[in-house]
């Protein structure tokens, strides 16, 4: 029964137990003191006073003064004793309880869950997704075994229901009437929980997120829905971000042929484009260059119009002629494609990015602190002389995939410092810490949470929450609305976020457009942008997708 107590009730109790002791421990020992010692005999009531004064510090009274050394250290550390407990019992004993018993009480049972999404356990990997959760106004339940993180996602304004799964079929007795269930704890512990939603009933979706791919096919078995390993997703994403071999081409663009191709562009502050409006600098004029959006902060925005501007820093994404965008990259900074990936961190992530990174061809070099097989490298990435011996600055890209956001945080500032052009590609675990990455000069910071977030808004939003590629396309239409108007010189244009880069008249693909091009009726129309602009501008121009045919 009083290991069933809370806490703070059983350090009470334990302390109501332990001062009576104390008291008569301290008035009988100074009873025996000043008979044997002082020579001046004390009632054992007058003692139990002694003990009481001394203890709460309230004073002597006629006994001030004692002559034997052995009493008189008895008497100073009693008076230790008496401040140490005054200090102590307010704030350890007696503050804790009161506030337990005055605070908001956790629910202990799930609320009415029609409609309702329920997670299992809180973590980095759906921070993402429950913000999205709230956006959305979209209701879902946090079932958190954790007391103290439990209280924390209260304060946070999240619906939390404190129990544990091993005891909860009476806590999650309305789990049937779930929309869906999201296990997010560890491999064992998911399967528990798979196994007890079925049990009780929940015969909806059920996701779990697994630390191993081992673990699918034996949770599927058991009664998950699917199973998902963000981590190695992530590995994967990190990958994608740094190869050119991974990242598949933009769709539609093999429509073009070798006519037009895209490229990547880092603004250098120092870049005559750094800072300038599109209109300024008339790219498309000049060069036949169009520029579709532009990364900052890892974030992609389609240009919106000729008074975008270019961001100092920003990394450019542009289509146009071979030799047109050889013509811009002077003027920026190209993306540099040779060299080896530099991989910095060894765990989980790192060995699934370093697997996808060998199966795709390219040549890596592995960094970690601690010598293993496929490290290359030993040392720490914040030294100098680690990231001299990894040839950091002859290299494509780097990928920090370490496993701790403040060890991430101080890598991207020493190796920004150390070769400001390089790429820098970095693991998050938590999703608030991608701001900071972002000001210490990450080029990319991808969180497992945004990983996991993406996974499940597509089966859990109507919407898919977090993007991490510019999703760029590119489709052929016919002419519509467009015959008659400057591909390039178009408010309506404009507002759709789409972009004309070519158009094909009878065998010839256009890429330039000289003044007074105008598009004609029989035209075919090469555009290209988000999916969502792509769109717009067939609502806006009334086209619809031309039948494909090989530019060349």
């Amino acid at each position: 029964m009083f290991s069933s107590l809370k806490r703070s009730t059983r350090r009470l109790l334990a302390l109501l137990a332990v001062l009576p002791a104390t008291v008569l421990l301290l008035g009988a020992l100074y009873t025996l003191g000043m008979t044997h010692l002082e020579g001046a005999p004390r009632t054992f009531m007058q003692g139990l006073q002694w003990a009481s004064e001394t203890l709460t510090t309230t004073g002597y009274g006629g006994d001030s003064h004692w002559n034997h050394p052995v009493m008189a250290l008895f008497v100073i550390v009693g008076q230790f004793m008496g401040q140490f407990l005054a200090f102590l019992i307010f704030p350890i004993f007696m503050l804790p309880y009161f506030e337990e018993q005055f605070e908001a009480r956790l629910p202990k049972v799930l609320p009415p869950m029609q409609g309702v999404v329920l997670f299992y356990r809180h973590g980095p990997a759906i921070e993402t997704l429950l913000d999205e959760f709230v956006r959305s106004n979209s209701p879902f339940v946090i079932f958190e075994e954790d007391l103290a993180l439990a209280r924390k996602l209260r304060d946070r304004g999240y619906s939390v229901v404190h129990g544990q799964l091993t005891d909860g079929q009476m806590a999650l007795a309305r789990v049937a009437q779930a929309r869906a269930v999201v296990s997010n704890a560890g491999d064992h512990a998911n399967a528990t929980c798979t196994l007890l939603m079925r049990e009780l009933g929940f015969t909806g979706p059920l996701f779990a997120l697994a630390d191993e791919p081992l673990y699918r096919a034996p949770m599927l078995q058991i009664g998950a829905t699917d199973v998902f390993t963000p981590a190695h997703v992530l590995g994967a994403a990190l990958a994608s971000r740094a190869s050119v071999r991974i990242s598949p081409p933009a769709e539609g663009m093999h429509l073009l042929g070798s006519a037009v191709g895209m490229a990547e562009f880092r603004v250098r502050a120092s870049s005559p484009l750094a800072g300038k409006r599109l209109r300024d600098l008339h790219l498309r004029e000049r060069h036949g260059v169009t520029v579709i959006g532009q990364w900052l902060a890892g974030v992609f925005t389609t240009t919106k119009g000729p008074a975008t501007l270019v961001e100092p820093g920003a990394i450019l994404v542009a289509v146009g002629s071979p030799a047109s965008l050889e013509t811009v990259e002077r003027l920026a900074m190209p993306i540099r494609r040779t060299g080896p990936i530099v991989v910095a961190g060894f765990g989980a992530v790192g060995h699934k990015v370093l697997e996808l990174l060998k199966d795709a061809g390219e040549t890596c070099v592995v960094i970690d602190q601690a010598a293993a097989p496929g490290v290359d490298v030993v040392g720490n990435v914040l030294e100098q002389a680690t990231l001299d011996r990894a040839q950091v600055r002859e290299s494509c890209a780097v990928i920090l995939a370490l496993s701790d956001d403040g060890e991430s945080l101080f890598a991207t500032a020493a190796v920004r410092d150390y070769a400001p052009e390089v790429p820098l590609i970095v693991r998050v675990l938590r999703s608030h810490s991608t701001p900071r990455l972002y000001r210490a000069g990450a080029d990319f910071a991808i969180s497992v949470g945004q990983v996991a977030g993406q996974i499940l808004a597509q089966h859990l939003l109507a919407e898919q929450a977090v993007g991490m590629d510019n999703g760029v396309k590119f489709s052929r239409v016919n002419a519509g609305a467009m015959a008659g108007a400057s591909p390039w010189h178009n408010a309506a244009l404009d507002r759709t976020g789409a972009k004309v880069v070519a158009v094909e008249r009878g065998s010839e693909v256009i890429v330039g457009f000289e003044d007074g091009f105008v598009v004609q009726p029989q035209d075919a129309v090469f555009i290209c942008g988000s999916i969502r602009s792509l769109e717009r501008y067939q609502q806006e121009f009334r086209a619809s997708p031309a039948q494909a045919t090989q530019a060349g």
